[in-house]
C-alpha cells in the first residue's frame, strides 16, 4: 500500500541511504580538508588517475575512458555530438551495427541522469531532439547480473585489490493481474520515491495492468538514486576474481582508483574472465557503493568513505611526488567545478522534460 506523503518523508529521513549527498558527507568534509592541507591542494584528487581527466572526479568523458579499456571488455559505443544531424546519427548506428534496443547516456554523466533505454528510431529521435549535451549510444547489455567492484592499486604495485563489491537489483515490478503499474510501484517505498521520475518516463503507461507474473523492468540499469537495491556482496571477493579483474585493470593506463560496474552471466564465468561487460568505469568520484546496503549503519558508511578517501589521497600523493601527475591549480579546479554544476543543471533539466 502506498505511503502518504508525510510517511514517505519520514521513511526517507529515517533511512540514511536516502539522505542528500551534502548531509551524508558532513563528517567527511573535515577529513577532505585535512588531506587538502597536507597536499597543499584543494584538488589533490585530480592526480589519482593520471590518464583520466581530473582523475575522474568531474567533467570526464565516458567515451575517452572506454577507449582506455581492453577491446571487447565494454559495449560497442558511439559518441554523438549535440549538433549532429540525425541522418548522420542513423548512418553511424548502421556502420557500428547497433540495433535496438540501445542505451543512450550523456558522455559526461552524473548519477544516472538522462540515461535512457531507447527501443526504436522514434524514441531515439525524441531523445536526440531534446538533448543539450554530447551523448553516447551503446549496445543494450542483457546479461542478467550487475555488480560494482571497487578497485585500488598503489603506483609501483604489480597487483591491486578489490575493496568492496555491491550487487545491484534494478527497479522492476512483477504484475499480479489486477493492480496497475503505479500501484505496484507504490507497494515498495524505495520505488515510490521514484514515482515522480517514473511518471515523466512512462506517463499513461502507469495506468495499465501488467499480466500476472509479468516482470516489468522500469529502470534498465543499477543506479541507487533511480531506485536500485544495493546489497553488499564483498564476501564474493576471491583471489581468483581479484586476479581476473587485476589483469584487466593493469591494461588501463594510469588507472589506480575507482569502481567498475560490470554486467555478467554468473560468478564462475566472471572469475574466469568471460561472459561479462564493463558498462562503466568511475574514477575519483566513485563511492564505495556497497555501503548503501540497508543492513549497514551510517557509521559503517562513514568508515568506508573515510577508508576510500584515504586510499585516494595516498595514491594521488605518490603520483604527484613521482611527477606522474600534477594537481589542478585552484583557478582551473574552480573552473572545472563550475562546468560540473552547469552540466548537472543540464542533465537534471533533461530528466524533468
Amino acid at each position: 500500500m502506498a505511503l502518504t506523503p508525510f510517511r514517505l518523508f519520514i521513511h526517507k529521513w529515517v533511512h540514511w541511504e536516502y539522505w542528500p549527498f551534502w548531509i551524508l558527507y558532513i563528517p567527511i568534509y573535515g577529513l577532505w580538508a585535512y588531506y587538502a592541507l597536507r597536499a597543499r591542494s584543494l584538488f589533490f584528487f585530480s592526480a589519482v588517475n593520471p590518464s583520466i581527466k581530473n582523475g575522474g572526479f568531474v567533467m570526464e568523458s565516458k567515451k575517452a575512458i572506454y577507449e582506455l579499456l581492453p577491446k571487447n571488455c565494454y559495449p560497442r559505443t558511439i559518441l554523438i555530438e549535440k549538433e549532429t544531424v540525425f541522418a548522420i546519427l542513423e548512418a553511424k548506428m548502421e556502420d557500428y551495427e547497433l540495433v535496438f534496443p540501445v542505451i543512450a547516456k550523456p558522455d559526461i554523466g552524473l548519477r544516472g541522469a538522462a540515461v535512457k533505454k531507447i527501443i526504436d528510431i522514434d524514441a531515439l529521435k525524441t531523445y536526440h531532439d531534446n538533448i543539450s549535451f554530447d551523448y553516447l549510444i551503446q549496445d543494450f547489455i542483457e546479461f542478467p547480473k550487475e555488480i560494482g567492484v571497487f578497485y585500488v592499486r598503489y603506483p609501483g604495485e604489480k597487483e591491486g585489490r578489490i575493496t568492496g563489491i555491491v550487487n545491484k537489483e534494478n527497479l522492476s515490478v512483477t504484475g499480479d493481474g489486477t493492480s496497475t503499474l503505479e500501484s505496484l510501484i507504490c507497494e515498495n517505498p524505495r520505488f515510490q520515491l521514484q514515482l515522480k521520475a517514473l511518471q515523466g518516463m512512462y506517463s499513461s503507461m502507469l495506468n495499465t495492468i501488467p499480466a500476472k507474473s509479468e516482470k516489468i523492468a522500469l529502470v534498465p540499469y543499477g543506479s541507487h538514486c533511480r531506485g536500485a537495491m544495493f546489497t553488499d556482496c564483498s564476501d564474493l571477493i576471491t583471489e581468483k576474481l581479484t586476479q581476473s579483474l587485476d589483469k584487466i585493470c593493469a591494461q588501463i593506463p594510469g588507472f589506480y582508483y575507482g569502481r567498475l560496474d560490470i554486467m555478467f552471466t554468473n560468478f564462475n564465468d566472471l572469475e574466469a574472465g568471460k561472459n561479462f561487460t564493463i558498462v562503466e568505469v568511475n574514477g575519483a568520484k566513485s563511492e564505495p557503493t556497497h555501503m548503501y546496503d540497508p543492513r549497514h549503519t551510517v557509521l559503517y558508511a562513514w568508515r568506508e568513505l573515510a577508508r576510500h578517501i584515504s586510499y585516494m589521497y595516498e595514491i594521488s600523493r605518490l603520483n604527484y611526488k613521482t611527477n606522474t601527475a600534477s594537481y589542478l591549480d585552484f583557478k582551473e579546479g574552480m573552473a572545472q567545478m563550475r562546468a560540473h554544476f552547469i552540466q548537472d543543471k543540464r542533465l537534471n533539466g533533461f530528466q524533468s522534460s
